[in-house]
């Protein structure tokens, strides 16, 4: 384990870059150097892991091009630290199964590049899974649906983002029932009562950090429900001259869709008046769904996380 920076508390509030995400019974923290995973052990303890960060690309900087990029990256880096959060939580336990032959000879033989290759085709494979639930399944019962029923240019576009809206927060309703997933959602409220803790210029301590808010503007639920709404407003202009082509049109314009997205992420994050306001609303509704209250061992975790990460000058990791 690396040795631990020393974090400087900010004097007073302000936003950072520092970021971060729910794991299995643990956080991942993400700051403008490093980014940290702790993960709660069977036997009470805190596993730290800490990776340095490469530097951004150039078009990682560009505006409109960068939330691709970083949709895409997040998705690889959050799938990578969830299965190590796993591997890390499950040490020792009953419902573990042992390591196969198959698996000791994959470790052996290709080692750590086959399994990031692993883990960046089922990140692809879980974003695609997403483009077809979300994307192409209200386009296509809207297509069936207006063979029986005249519906119009515009009334095929208002059902299918009515769709699209039910589609995606049923999803969100029934994942927070299930027992891990709601516990999993604990850990992102600690995540994002610790960030707040930090950017408001507080000492990260349990106490300090339980009387936050457990809602977040630059959440990842922000994010998606932000891509879902300009993608309504995006998709509402494109002729709708058949339910195949649509579908071919929505994929062509998905990049734009999350640079659009990303970039009313960053000014929502920036800055605060009423344009801002009313476009973080809807991220801020829908993370009653997918953000709960933790408690006090959740938080332990998220300050172990979040304190490698922290730059040593606060002005570095302004968002």
């Amino acid at each position: 384990m690396e040795q631990q920076n020393t974090p400087v508390i900010p004097k007073e509030k302000f936003r950072t870059s520092v970021g971060g995400q729910a794991l299995m019974e643990g956080v991942m923290m993400r700051g403008p150097k490093r980014l940290c995973c702790a993960v709660r052990r069977p036997d009470g303890g805190i596993e730290i892991d800490i990776k340095e960060l490469p530097p951004k690309k150039w078009y990682e900087k560009v505006p409109f091009v960068r939330g691709v990029f970083a949709m895409i990256g997040s998705m690889i880096t959050g799938y990578r630290c969830l299965m190590y959060s796993a591997d890390i939580a499950m040490q020792n336990s009953e419902d573990s199964e042992p390591e196969s032959k198959l698996d000791k000879w994959l470790d052996e033989h290709l080692g750590e590049k086959f399994q990031n290759a692993l883990m960046v085709c089922a990140a692809l494979m879980g974003g695609v899974a997403a483009i077809l639930l979300f994307s192409v399944t209200p386009t296509s019962v809207v297509g069936f649906v207006s063979r029986f029923m005249p519906l119009g240019r515009w009334g095929r576009v208002v059902l299918e983002a009515v769709l699209k809206m039910a589609i995606f927060l049923a999803y969100l309703a029934l994942c927070s029932r299930m027992k891990e997933i709601h516990r999993l959602f604990e850990y992102h409220g600690a995540e994002h009562k610790t960030i707040a803790c930090y950017e408001a210029g507080e000492p990260l301590t349990v106490e300090n950090i339980r009387k936050y808010s457990r809602f977040h503007p630059r959440c990842g639920t922000s994010f998606l429900i932000l891509t879902l709404l300009v993608s309504i407003a995006v998709f509402s202009v494109i002729p709708w001259t058949g339910t195949a082509l649509r579908v071919v049109y929505k994929l062509l314009f998905l990049p734009m869709v999350m640079g659009i997205s990303y970039e009313l992420l960053k000014l929502c994050g920036r800055t605060d008046n009423l344009l801002t306001h009313i476009i973080r609303a809807p991220g801020l509704w829908v993370q009653r769904l997918t953000v709960f209250e933790p408690d006090d061992s959740m938080i332990e975790c998220a300050i172990q996380a979040v304190t490698p990460v922290l730059p040593e000058n606060p002005e570095e990791g302004q968002w």
